[in-house]
């Protein structure tokens, strides 16, 4: 390696990073293995005790419930990292809890409260590691070879859709041959194999140690800016907040009627968003206690969560793929497949391996056709543009899935293969939405707050997932179901079109918003 190359960011690729990769790739194929038959398990063998007409509600339930989960706990994992034990031995550790929840799956296929201790756990391990497993991996590059890191980000986005892929194919077919110990138990073995690859590297990872408190942070400079007090003047955002606050207390009594889980992630999201007005109401309080920077940085993160909110129903309509579009393909015919003399017939689960292949082939699709087409006729494909596109896509996917719900209800026979058409269109909202998402978040937050940016999209997903639970609790109501009858419709058709009216409306709303958002560039200054 020459001199030049070093000093280019060309230099060798780190030696530990294969662990990693490695690791990952044993982790995506153990959650998705378990993910992606959870539906599936919860209707044919959990959850027989309950009612047919009430088991496809209560699947979409719990598996909702552990999404939310798992997209809660980065906020815990982070945090610990940063302040206490650094990205290696969080990861490490939070693995073992992941493990441990694999086991309670396999362990307690028949029973109730050990079968959800365990996607409790694996909630709080994998969620606790899914901020810092990427951010581990950047820490092993130096400016000598920087420019390496790119491949390594392609090979993990390559390897989480491989991972995905195969395990969407094949544990359905664990499940339906071996029965749910053998099928929870592979994703576990999966997962104990990852924890121990890395920890086989762990003498060769660049150890990059927890940072020391900053003073400037978001969560100060809006404490600040919140109980800040000038002479002759109210504190209207003070007293905005003090409303969320409330708001927060009030859903937390409403648990008993709620569910703990709609009630603490409402009010997690009412503390967060009357909490966000408040804060821009006095931001400029907090100048003098805090730089200039750091104010300027908490208002573009709060502009960034105004996007962020807007996405979120994207997401909504996103993870029900994994539950209310099993329950349809439950119904519908799987006609007998031939590929190269081998015959077989698609499960419902299966289906879910399309998302990542169309992945894989949407993604260079959209970067030599797409955005090429829209520049030809004048569209320049920016980020706001493309989520915008892909919340609206994601809408069109469930106005084709509440049309072939329709004919289903109508007494029709159809073909499992008609849902290859919505899950292309969710998919292309997936790459849209999901792979610009971060690069735009990215480029409008300072370096100061680029981290917590991480922890915000993440709890997006969080509640878009809340909104299915409020959604889902409501069609259960009896004035609800009774009003749904009176229009003709299934209350599983029913919420289609809900959602993808919410997907509609909320994709006008963001395009709205765009045309006034002013793009700022916060990527760093390359080194002379």
């Amino acid at each position: 390696m020459t001199d030049s190359a070093i000093a280019n960011g060309n230099g060798p690729m780190p030696r530990q990073i294969p662990y990693i990769i490695a690791n990952e790739g044993c982790e995506r194929f153990s959650f998705y293995g378990m993910r992606n038959i959870l539906t599936p398990f919860l209707l044919s063998t959990l959850l027989l005790f309950i009612p047919m007409a009430d088991r496809a509600t209560e699947a979409k339930h719990v598996f909702h419930t552990f999404v939310i989960g798992v997209y809660f706990f980065p906020l815990l994992g982070g945090w610990l990292a940063d302040r206490f034990f650094g990205k290696y031995k969080t990861v490490f550790w939070f693995s073992l809890i992941y493990v441990a929840g694999h086991a309670c799956l396999a362990i307690f296929e028949d029973n109730l409260k050990g079968f959800y201790l365990g996607l409790a756990l694996i909630a709080f391990g994998s969620g606790g590691i899914k901020p810092l497993v990427v951010a581990f991996v950047g820490d092993q590059f130096d400016q000598t070879n920087k420019n390496r890191a790119k491949l390594v980000f392609d090979a993990f986005y390559w390897i989480i859709n491989f991972g995905s892929f195969f395990a969407s194919l094949l544990m359905p077919l664990m499940l339906r041959d071996y029965g749910p110990a053998v099928a929870f138990g592979i994703p576990g073995i999966l997962m104990a194999i990852a924890t121990l690859v890395f920890w086989i590297g762990r003498k060769k990872y660049v150890h990059v140690p927890p940072a020391a408190p900053n003073p400037d942070s978001f969560s100060s400079v809006a404490r600040t800016a919140l109980f800040a007090k000038v002479p002759g003047k109210s504190r209207p955002g003070l007293i905005v907040a003090g409303i969320g606050a409330a708001g927060a207390v009030l859903s937390l009594c409403m648990a008993p009627q709620w569910g703990f889980v709609i009630a603490a992630c409402t009010a997690l999201v009412l503390l967060l968003a009357f909490g966000g007005v408040g804060v821009s109401l006095q931001l400029d309080r907090a100048r003098g206690p805090h730089t200039d920077e750091a104010v300027e940085g908490v208002r573009a993160v709060l502009r960034i969560l105004i996007v962020f909110a807007m996405i979120t129903p994207f997401w909504s309509l996103f993870d029900q793929k994994a539950s209310t579009w099993i329950v349809q393909a439950n119904a519908m015919d799987s006609p007998l497949l031939s590929i190269f003399g081998w015959e077989f017939t698609l499960l419902p689960a299966q289906m879910q391996a399309i998302n990542p292949i169309l992945v894989m082939l949407l993604i260079p699709l959209n970067n030599l056709a797409l955005f090429p087409l829209m520049r030809a006729i004048g569209i320049t494909p920016t980020p706001l543009r493309r989520m915008g596109l892909g919340i609206a896509l994601s809408g069109a996917a469930w106005i084709v899935i509440g049309a072939i719900q329709l004919k289903m209800d109508g007494g029709d026979k159809v073909s499992i293969l008609w849902q290859l058409l919505p899950y292309a269109l969710l998919t292309l909202g997936e790459v849209l939405v999901s792979a610009t998402g971060l690069e735009f978040a990215y480029s409008q937050a300072p370096a100061p707050m680029k981290g917590i940016i991480l922890s915000f999209w993440y709890l997006a997903v969080t509640v878009g997932n809340l909104w299915v639970l409020i959604v889902n609790s409501g069609v259960k109501n009896e004035a609800v179901s009774a009003h749904i009858a009176t229009i003709g419709m299934s209350s599983i058709a029913f919420q289609m079109f809900f959602f993808a009216a919410f997907a509609l409306l909320t994709a006008g709303l963001f395009a709205l918003y765009a045309m006034r958002y002013k793009m700022v560039d916060n990527y760093r200054v390359a080194a002379k």
